[in-house]
């Protein structure tokens, strides 16, 4: 060979296993590394256990305070059994961001190139501690949506211990019980992992370790008390404590706005609405001067925010830390309040009238005719008392809801509701003069109350459906959940343009220009819901919709390919079916020997889809790529298709856990054998990612290069008929033999 063919043979080579390299390529967007607060304690005190992580620029980590079920992985951990400690209240993600995702239609925490999460544990033996844990986790990139699950085993300690033994009591359990996350509470807060103490790592890669250790806002490390990191090698170093401080959740702010807008159309009924310059004219008419009068009315104004702000306060005390998961998952609170927005409903619409007891209400009065400042704070208790029969449905209905969410959001959605409720009562006391551009008072008013009512009737829906899910009552499909909100639509429509009157409405002589637009969008919402009837997926209402796979029918699939006399069939019944299916009504199977097996008997190659419920993109792949007729046709016709879930915590029969060779750790459930075969054959632990196999070929070898996300119909139809070409190619010298 010349020295010329030698030199231009050379970057061939690099080229090639750049190439490789980066097809096959198993991803570890995140560094972890696990410090304690103190490195020596007394049995019986407390002390923090701290896990730190650095990211890749643009990959974000998932934490530990947000909904399991909403889709993507939380942190979660399992303690190794010890009667040495126990674990004291949930682990707590220092720094988190919080953000309203529209893939999964909820509020989602995470960290952005460093987080840190605590675990406080109480020490109940002498001598020397250390504590290891079991870690699940995700890591995600919105650059080309690629996700990457972790499961790693992280060590706290040696954590020196001195005194006598505590006895351990069933008030404070030990950690012996292997303590699970989210095991007992579906908000149980979990935490993130360290590489196994055990698995040394290149000086790089501990020194790396180490910074990450450092906190996350390195900028303010002088005020804050050093602790001990113990990187992945085992190397100790002295870092930084982080401060105990989160981002302002997205969440809460959204939820105060609702609340604000819940106030303002409080307003807008008939019990409060002629009430505003009733109680104005107090303020402005009486002997008091303009000062005093703008003063009390700035009192009377505060003293409505502070009462229904206790309310707030009193339902948080109520459901204490774990109350809103019980009153999220647990049946018995969600169908209270289906109950209620349901008697609250039907109370808007007329049938009968909610009050409180007379007595309350006079005593109440009675104190503000005495006057003064106290006087000034009785009436507006008395407004909240008498206009309960209007306000209270929404406050009923904003407490309902935020009970669902943290422990103090019934404090900040009574905060909000109440600020817009008082708000106009001060601004026109001090602009009396305002007062005159108000309209008048009329049927208009019980307008407004019988559109909340119909608002009030959908929303109940939501809370049996809650219910229904969790407990696989199948009361409640989507179809019969949309086709309830349609025919309420309708009804609203109908009503708006005064097609029948309810008991309290006044006659209608013509049709205002806002009833009429009223009308239109309660139409258009009817309109947009019948799809779905079909099998539209209805991404806006994503978040109150039961999921698709609760439709009792769908057209949508019966006619995605009619005439088609060679879709795929199943050759047997497919494992896990009874609670995974793949989307467009495709037939295939989620067990890969399964497919294989049937792969042979029809002649066909496999389509692996290495997804997870988890994961964004996949979702945007079926419903983008995998909806085009193009694609959908080849996927029925020319393959067997085989989705394995990364993510699934579906435990399998004892008989067919094994030992991976990869980690040494056992596999005991659907999602963990799935994603160490992804990781074992193809060297790529990040979803999707799509493979076309031979069924033939023991080895499992790609028919053609896999792909991972990749948004183009056309490309993906290629990397289709790519496959099936190259299958038919090998499978010819088979049939001549």
């Amino acid at each position: 060979m010349s020295v010329a063919s030698r030199k231009l043979l050379l970057p061939l080579l690099l080229l090639a296993l750049l190439v490789q390299s980066a097809v096959a390529q198993v991803l570890t967007p995140t560094k972890l590394a696990t410090t304690i607060s103190q490195p020596a304690a007394k049995v019986g005190e407390e002390l923090d256990l701290i896990v730190n992580a650095r990211m890749q620029d643009t990959w974000h980590l998932y934490a530990t305070d947000f909904d399991p079920d909403l889709g993507p992985t939380v942190f979660t951990f399992t303690f190794a059994k010890s009667p040495a400690y126990a674990l004291v209240g949930k682990p707590k993600s220092i720094g988190a961001k919080k953000k309203f995702d529209d893939v999964f239609k909820g509020d989602i925490s995470y960290f952005e190139k460093t987080g840190q999460i605590r675990q406080r544990i109480r020490v109940l033996q002498p001598g020397p501690l250390t504590i290891k844990a079991d870690v699940e986790y995700q890591t995600c990139t919105d650059v080309d949506g690629r996700c990457v699950p972790g499961e790693e085993t992280l060590s706290f300690g040696p954590i020196e211990v001195s005194g006598t033994a505590a006895a351990t009591t069933a008030a404070t359990p030990p950690a012996a019980a292997a303590t699970k996350a989210l095991a007992a509470s579906k908000t149980e807060a979990p935490a993130v992992a360290v590489a196994p103490a055990t698995a040394p790592v290149p000086a790089s890669d501990t020194s790396s370790a180490a910074t990450a250790a450092a906190s996350p806002m390195a900028s303010d490390t002088s005020a804050r008390p050093a602790t001990t990191a113990v990187t992945a090698g085992g190397t100790a170093a002295t870092v930084a404590a982080a401060p105990a401080t989160s981002a302002e959740s997205g969440g809460l702010l959204s939820f105060a706005l609702l609340a604000f807008f819940s106030g303002l159309a409080a307003l807008l009924t008939p019990c409060v609405f002629p009430m505003i310059p009733m109680t104005v004219s107090y303020f402005t008419g009486g002997t008091d001067t303009r000062a005093q009068g703008i003063l009390k009315a700035l009192v009377y104004g505060l003293s409505i925010i502070v009462i229904y702000t206790i309310l707030g306060v009193i339902v948080a005390r109520l459901l204490g830390e774990d109350g809103p998961n019980f009153m999220a998952t647990h049946w018995l609170p969600n169908l209270l309040f289906f109950v209620v927005f349901v008697v609250f409903g039907l109370s808007f619409l007329g049938l009968f009238e909610i009050t409180l007891p007379h007595n309350l209400v006079n005593k109440a009065d009675a104190q503000a005719d005495k006057g003064g400042w106290l006087g000034v704070f009785f009436m507006a208790f008395t407004l909240v008392l008498v206009s309960f029969s209007c306000t209270g449905p929404i406050v009923a209905t904003i407490l309902g809801l935020s009970a669902r969410g943290e422990t103090i959001m019934p404090v900040i959605g009574m905060l909000g509701f109440s600020l817009a409720f008082a708000l106009p009562f001060t601004l026109f006391a001090i602009f009396p003069s305002w007062l005159k551009s108000l309209p008048r008072s009329g049927g208009w008013l019980n307008t407004v109350k019988v559109v909340l009512g119909f608002v009030e009737l959908m929303l109940a829906l939501k809370f049996l459906s809650m219910a229904d899910l969790a407990y696989h009552w199948n009361l409640l499909s989507r179809d019969l959940y949309l086709v309830l909100w349609i025919v309420l639509s309708a009804l609203l429509g109908v009503y708006l343009l005064g097609k029948f009157k309810l008991s309290h409405d006044s006659d209608l002589t013509h049709l205002s220009v806002g009833r009429l637009l009223m009308a239109v969008l309660s139409f258009s919402f009817m309109v947009y819901l019948i799809p779905g009837l079909f099998g539209a997926p209805l991404p806006l209402l994503a978040g109150y919709l039961p999921p698709q796979t609760s439709r009792d029918f769908s057209l949508a699939s019966a006619v995605a390919a009619p005439g088609s006399a060679t879709r795929n069939t199943l050759c047997e019944v497919p494992r896990h079916a009874d609670f995974l299916e793949l989307p467009h009504g495709l037939q295939g199977y989620f067990d890969l020997e399964q497919a294989k097996r049937c792969a042979r008997a029809q002649n066909k190659p496999i389509f692996i889809d290495f997804t997870g419920h988890a994961c964004v993109n996949c979702r945007k792949m079926e419903a983008s790529v995998w909806s085009d007729p193009q694609v959908l046709r080849r996927l029925q016709e020319d393959f067997v298709v085989v989705a394995l879930y990364v993510d699934d915590k579906t435990e399998l029969p004892q008989k067919e856990w094994y030992t991976s060779k990869r980690d040494g750790k056992v596999k005991s459930t659907l999602g963990k054998q799935n994603a160490d075969l992804q990781v074992t054959k193809y060297g790529v632990n990040a979803q999707p990612y799509y493979v076309l196999l031979n069924p033939n070929d023991p080895a499992d070898k790609p028919l053609v290069t896999p792909v991972a996300y990749e948004a183009s119909v056309s490309n993906f139809v290629k990397f289709l008929d790519a496959g099936l070409a190259q299958y038919r190619q090998q499978a010819q010298p088979v049939a001549a033999r």
